[in-house]
């Protein structure tokens, strides 16, 4: 390889990588670290690494794409120097010289990069339209894949020549049996590796957290239960969660909160009611959720014929179309009297109670919902089921 092919590949591959290092710290402060400041890429929200770095698109096979990019760019400087490092000797021994099987490393450089910039063009795709998020230093290696391919190609070949080369290495390597032994127990630990990584999501808290809200949104019998108290009547640790009706998020903490009394003893779950509705809730900046104070309303209402939890259950399972399809879904609760419970849902008894509610939540700074108080502890926001059921057991609850 020429000299100033050299070092051209050196720079660009090393500003690669020490850009994918970066990426790897915002990742990690993004996904892992709750008092990370923004990142100096995140600027407004569409320029806003931060936000790209949490969303399920920021991995692959459970890994950060952050990490790929730092294995991609130091196999580039491997083969930027592998006709230097096969024949490296220490006391005459080789250490790196299994190397000697690339014997066309400008070819396979370029091959890698043209297949990481097309990669990258999907993920710019992806960015855009999808997450509507960019992230500059994403976009920035990206073109480096351009110019690393660009650079690398040799003067002799085409790009088809260049992947044919590649290729015919690749399978004169694997005749080699010490080659292809090596090859095989590599691919299997990778492999072994991926599946961990894909499966754990251990490097991926925002796919662990975004399957839990797919499995934990589904209306169904999961975790059903009935009556007025949820949890044990004399448990020491009672744990209040404050919800909308119409909150996504906040039937996926109901439903963790069932899944919890179901697992769990000397707990009882106290819910208290914050619809996002300017109708009971004028404190409100703007209108969120039209009709919640109604679908709160009816939970209480049906609690004063021992059904709250009954309630609470339908009327997050069912859509909301309205005052006429609470009464006719409350028609399948067994043993409620609908005239009674049309009745009580309207009266000022009902609403001073439901106003207390709201100002109790917001007198200890609870302003969004879903939330969460256990002990003396406030969390806006749902988290894994582990992480919350750990929580619990911590604060006094017991498993099954």
């Amino acid at each position: 390889m020429k000299t100033a092919k050299r070092i051209a590949l050196t720079i660009l591959a090393l500003t690669g990588f020490i850009t994918s290092v970066k990426l790897a710290f915002i990742y990690w402060d993004a996904n892992f670290n709750p008092y990370a400041l923004s990142s100096f890429c995140s600027i407004n929200e569409l320029i806003d690494c931060d936000g790209v770095a949490k969303t399920t698109h920021s991995q692959f096979f459970g890994i950060p794409l952050a990490l790929w990019g730092v294995f991609l760019y130091f196999i580039f400087l491997v083969f930027t120097f592998v006709d230097k490092l096969k024949n490296f000797e220490i006391k005459g021994f080789k250490i790196f010289g299994f190397l000697e099987v690339f014997k066309n490393p400008e070819s396979y450089i370029c091959a890698l990069g043209i297949i990481a910039f097309l990669i990258s063009m999907t993920l710019a795709g992806i960015s855009i339209f999808e997450i509507k998020k960019i992230c500059i230093l994403c976009f920035f290696t990206y073109i480096l894949n351009l110019f690393i391919g660009i650079v690398a190609k040799p003067d002799s070949e085409n790009i088809i020549q260049v992947f044919a080369t590649s290729f015919k290495d690749f399978i004169a390597a694997l005749k080699i049996k010490k080659y292809a032994i090596t090859f095989v127990i590599l691919a299997i630990a990778a492999a072994g590796v991926l599946v961990y990584t894909e499966i754990s999501d251990i490097l991926a808290p925002q796919v662990k957290m975004q399957k839990e809200l797919e499995y934990y949104s589904k209306p169904g019998e999961k975790y059903k239960t009935s009556g007025n108290i949820l949890g044990e009547h004399d448990a020491k640790l009672v744990v209040h969660e404050y919800t909308d009706y119409q909150c996504p998020f906040c039937f996926v903490l109901n439903t963790m909160m069932l899944r919890a009394v179901h697992e769990l003893k000397n707990l009882k779950v106290v819910h208290h009611n914050l619809p996002l509705d300017k109708e009971c809730n004028p404190a409100l900046p703007g209108q969120m959720h039209p009709g919640s104070c109604l679908m709160a309303k009816y939970a209480i209402a049906a609690g004063y014929q021992g059904k709250y939890w009954d309630m609470n259950a339908l009327l997050f399972d069912k859509e909301f179309q309205g005052e006429d399809s609470i009464v006719n879904n409350a028609k399948s609760i067994r043993g409620l009297n609908i005239e009674k419970l049309q009745k009580d849902a309207h009266s000022d008894k009902v609403m001073k109670e439901l106003q207390k509610e709201i100002d109790e939540a917001n007198s200890i700074g609870i302003d969004g919902v879903p939330a969460l108080r256990i002990n003396i502890e406030t969390k806006i926001g749902i988290m894994p089921y582990e992480e919350l059921k750990d929580k619990l057991i911590k604060a006094g609850a017991v498993e099954r």
